[in-house]
């Protein structure tokens, strides 16, 4: 049995990802020269979502372009440990060589999916920057991974879980904390 409370609901996902965008659109001088990219599958959701907001707020033809990125060939968890033959597919025409790539994730919790990204991303050219943008940031790195641009902060327990739900693939906006009964808080 678990116990969950909402954390952020719709209204409060909406409010981090314009403070997100804007935040983006700040230390970056505008978007010259920014690509997005989203690790999938939450990841490539919130960023077309902060792509639609900087096109409203910029004022934009179009929204930016968004790259797909699929980790998991990439992951240091695999039986074949993250080395299979075929490399990852970034979904999009843009080069990211030269780029300031702005990469989204959903949660960050360990790191290793956000270095599995960037070893992707490398994999495709050579990026000026990455940055790092999450929805929520609940700690317990294993890795020297730091984001740029946080919605949440939100300590956790390692018997603690964080569920984000998003409109596009789960029917709802919400990010979920699930307490596992039996464990302390």
């Amino acid at each position: 049995m678990s116990d969950q409370h909402i954390i952020m609901d719709d209204i409060g996902i909406r409010r981090a990802l314009t403070r997100i965008a804007h935040e983006i659109l700040e230390k970056n001088k505008g978007i010259e020269n920014v690509l997005l990219a989203g690790i999938r599958t939450r990841g490539v959701y919130l960023a077309r979502r902060i792509a639609a907001i900087i096109q409203t707020i910029e004022s934009l033809d179009r929204a930016l372009p968004v790259l797909d990125v699929d980790v998991t060939r990439y992951r240091d968890d695999r039986p074949d440990g993250g080395k299979a033959e075929s490399t990852i597919m970034l979904e999009s025409d843009h080069s990211v060589t030269g780029r300031k790539i702005i990469l989204f994730d959903d949660v960050l919790f360990t790191g290793r999916t956000v270095r599995a990204a960037m070893d992707a991303l490398m994999d495709q050219g050579r990026p000026e920057m990455i940055q790092l943008a999450v929805l929520v940031d609940r700690g317990h790195r294993e890795l020297p991974i730091r984001p740029d641009y946080i919605g949440k902060n939100v300590p956790t327990s390692r018997l603690e879980n964080i569920d984000v739900s998003m409109t596009e693939v789960d029917e709802k906006d919400q990010v979920v904390i699930i307490q596992q009964r039996g464990a302390t808080k």
